[in-house]
């Protein structure tokens, strides 16, 4: 296992645009921390070197300190943990004040993402987000000022009214501001939440395609041109800043997911945790197990994920990499099958094929387009 993943299933407030697995009600709070303790225990592998943990969720900004330490001493005592391991937690602007950042510290973390999502309160109501912009800015500065300095900010474009000035100031406002990493993401609208409803409905505006198209190019140059990698679709990084935790998805590697609903992969099988709460935690208090799904990858699986994650990455496919799991010949297949996409998508190169910045729009589907 190359890292953890652990998802802290609270929110204060929903979000209109999310569809992850989360509550507003805090009531099972102790409860799971003891829960997810326990699944860190009846987990537990001495023998895999950890490199990364990350938590996510959900709001991990909203557990207190001593429930924190109590997960983190869970990790310490079932897994081996590199000395150097990149351990991150997602936080809302809102829940960083001084006593907060010490106390992550001290559990060590070392790396934050903060849902800042954007520096414009209009952008930010229209998300039902609780913080604003002076309250997004402070926090960063707050954060660098008690010396973690490896942050990473999420912003989200596409939002009805963003006009190309608005988005230019966003990006600029996030590296003024000395990150060393962003995540941009579109704003989708996923069924079944409530910014879908309310589209729907027609108290809300749906975002426009077009002008998300505009606002990615845009991003990844302007990005590129300050000194940041486009290092995967949405991702950008100072030189050597990239996340390693995210970094061990796309290049298939092993890892745990710990918590309801979170999704975990041994090279084989993937492992999906009950999307519940409180099903999640009576099978680990009464029962001392774990209600879980597992699906067993097939070759094609295989074959397909491979496909869809490397093309999502600057590195793409690389012939070495592609014949260390596959064959020759299916590479030489492959190349027969990209000559039917369109050329402007692909950058073809000596070590192998990676996709131009207008192909990035397009990961996804040119993926499925080679999927077997």
């Amino acid at each position: 296992m190359s890292g953890i993943y652990i998802h802290i299933p609270f929110c204060r407030k929903a979000c209109d645009y999310c569809d992850f697995h989360f509550s507003t009600s805090l009531g099972l709070k102790d409860r799971m921390i003891s829960a997810i303790c326990r699944e860190l225990e009846i987990r537990s592998q001495k023998k895999s070197l950890i490199r990364t943990v990350y938590f996510g969720g959900g709001t991990p900004s909203l557990l207190s300190a001593e429930e924190l330490q109590a997960i983190m001493d869970a990790v310490s005592a079932n897994y081996s943990v590199s000395p150097d391991a990149e351990i991150t937690f997602e936080a809302n602007p809102d829940d960083i004040t001084k006593a907060s950042l010490n106390s992550w510290k001290k559990a060590g973390i070392n790396r934050l993402s903060v849902g800042v999502q954007s520096f414009i309160n209009r952008d930010l109501h229209y998300m039902e987000r609780i913080h604003d912009s002076g309250k997004a800015e402070e926090s960063i500065k707050m954060a660098m000022d008690a010396g973690i300095h490896n942050i990473t900010v999420d912003l989200i474009y596409g939002t009805p009214g963003l006009t190309p000035a608005e988005w230019e100031m966003n990006l600029k406002k996030a590296v003024s501001l000395g990150v060393p990493h962003i995540s941009a993401y579109a704003l989708t609208v996923e069924e079944n939440t409530p910014l879908f409803h309310r589209i729907r409905k027609k108290q809300k505006t749906a975002p426009e395609e077009n002008a998300m198209t505009d606002q990615f190019l845009f991003l990844s140059q302007f990005l590129q041109e300050q000194g940041y990698e486009h290092y995967e679709v949405s991702n950008f990084c100072k030189p050597g800043m990239h996340s390693r935790h995210n970094s061990s998805y796309w290049e298939g590697l092993p890892y745990w997911g710990i918590g309801p609903s979170a999704h975990s992969f041994d090279g084989q099988k993937r492992r999906m945790n009950v999307a519940n709460n409180a099903r999640y935690i009576k099978s680990l208090e009464e029962e001392n197990t774990l209600l879980f799904e597992e699906e067993v990858l097939t070759e094609d699986d295989h074959y397909n994920e491979f496909l869809l994650t490397r093309l999502r990455t600057s590195k793409g496919l690389t012939q070495e990499d592609f014949e260390q799991c596959f064959s020759t010949g299916e590479w030489v297949s492959l190349l027969e099958e990209l000559d039917e996409l369109p050329k402007e998508f692909l950058v073809i190169t000596e070590e192998g094929i990676h996709l131009s910045r207008e192909g990035l729009l397009h990961a996804d589907g040119i993926a499925a387009e080679l999927f077997r």
